[in-house]
């Protein structure tokens, strides 16, 4: 059954009356052409429920836009999409292309702060986002009264004389529902074993974020990356207007979980249309993800807050491999990572959410 512009509907109720299932929502895949965003895939997303969305393919099968009700809920950086050929892989050169958006993926074979691993000059963050996907493929169908609809397709990161590792992605909705799944298979399809490091660089931004907002999370513990973000560290669960000139924080969250393992995130904001409220929330296995980010933006232009699930630390390659924390993936072998980021459309949502968490926490 879809709930849809309030009321509940059966699949034959919804198709006697429209003529096809992408009058009330579903996918559109087309490509962009103006400037340096010319030629890059994207897909759009439509739930019927006021939540919609956009996957770029030729970007890592990455989200960019989202909206809950034509509000914003990510946020959109000045260099706006840009095409992979334009990748700056030395240095800081990944922020030239960094659009922001609701999903970014780092990795898979490094990511954090530019290092120099073994004598191997990386960059920022890694390439995965950048490279475009093939075998894609579109669609949704009808699963008893359940319109299902999904993107999927894969990602190869690979050298001669260097790592051939795949993600495969799916990312598919419910029509009628304000979520989205991203089930990630990362493979090493090489005969060495080769470093992994993933994270899942979600970006939350106006009017969603806002001076009134706040993070929501089961954290046993948090501390700083550097001396830069410890003096916010009592303040990292809220947030102001712009700062002019503000520097960036960056925060380490050692998470609690429910009973299935699972940690819950939430970003609200409880004051937005006048107190109806708005948040969003990351659900994902730590068993999958042990380390949580996040990254707090509070410039002008640049006001973002970063929700980062991932398997490593963002200080690069060198240093997590100095640590002993470095992942690796064996010859043939598979890892799975499933996420899910939902909208909370009011204020009874939000408080339901915090009442799971806090629960957690306890």
């Amino acid at each position: 059954m879809s709930d849809l512009f309030g009321k509940t509907y059966s699949r034959d109720e919804l198709r006697k009356k429209s003529g096809d299932v992408s009058q009330i929502g579903g996918t559109k895949l087309y490509q962009l052409q103006d400037g340096n965003e010319k030629g890059v895939r994207a897909i759009d997303f439509k739930t019927g429920s006021g939540f919609n969305f956009t996957v770029l393919p030729d970007r890592g099968m990455d989200i960019s836009y989202a909206e809950y009700q034509e509000a914003s809920l990510a946020y959109i950086s000045p260099t706006g999409t840009l095409a992979p050929s334009f990748y700056e892989s030395q240095s800081l050169g990944w922020l030239r292309g960094f659009y922001g958006g609701l999903l970014v993926t780092c990795g898979l074979t490094y990511l954090g702060a530019p290092s120099i691993d073994k004598g191997r000059e990386l960059g920022l963050h890694g390439r995965v986002s950048y490279i475009p996907a093939k075998n894609v493929w579109v669609d949704g169908e009808w699963d008893g009264d359940t319109y299902v609809m999904w993107a999927q397709g894969r990602v190869k990161e690979a050298a001669v004389f260097g790592e051939n590792i795949c993600l495969t992605r799916k990312i598919w909705a419910r029509l009628g529902e304000s979520r989205l799944f991203i089930e990630d298979v990362v493979e090493n399809l090489a005969f060495e074993r080769t470093p992994h490091m993933i994270l899942y660089h979600i970006n939350t931004g106006f009017p969603l974020l806002d001076a009134s907002a706040e993070l929501i999370t089961a954290s046993q513990n948090v501390r700083p990356r550097d001396e830069n973000a410890r003096p916010g560290l009592e303040e990292c669960f809220c947030f102001s207007d712009p700062i002019p000139g503000y520097a960036e924080q960056v925060f380490y969250h050692e998470m609690k979980t429910d009973q299935d393992g699972h940690v819950w995130v939430a970003l609200v904001n409880r004051s937005f249309k006048n107190g109806q409220g708005l948040g969003i929330y990351v659900k994902y296995s730590k068993s999958e993800l042990p380390n949580f980010v996040q990254w707090k933006m509070m410039g002008e232009g640049l006001y973002v807050v970063g929700l980062e699930p991932a398997n490593c630390g963002v200080e690069g390659r060198a240093k997590e491999r100095e640590r002993g924390t470095l992942q690796f993936l064996e010859p043939g072998e598979k890892r799975y990572y499933d996420l899910e980021i939902g909208v909370l459309a009011s204020r009874e949502q939000i408080e339901g959410m915090e009442k799971r968490i806090r629960k957690i926490a306890s």
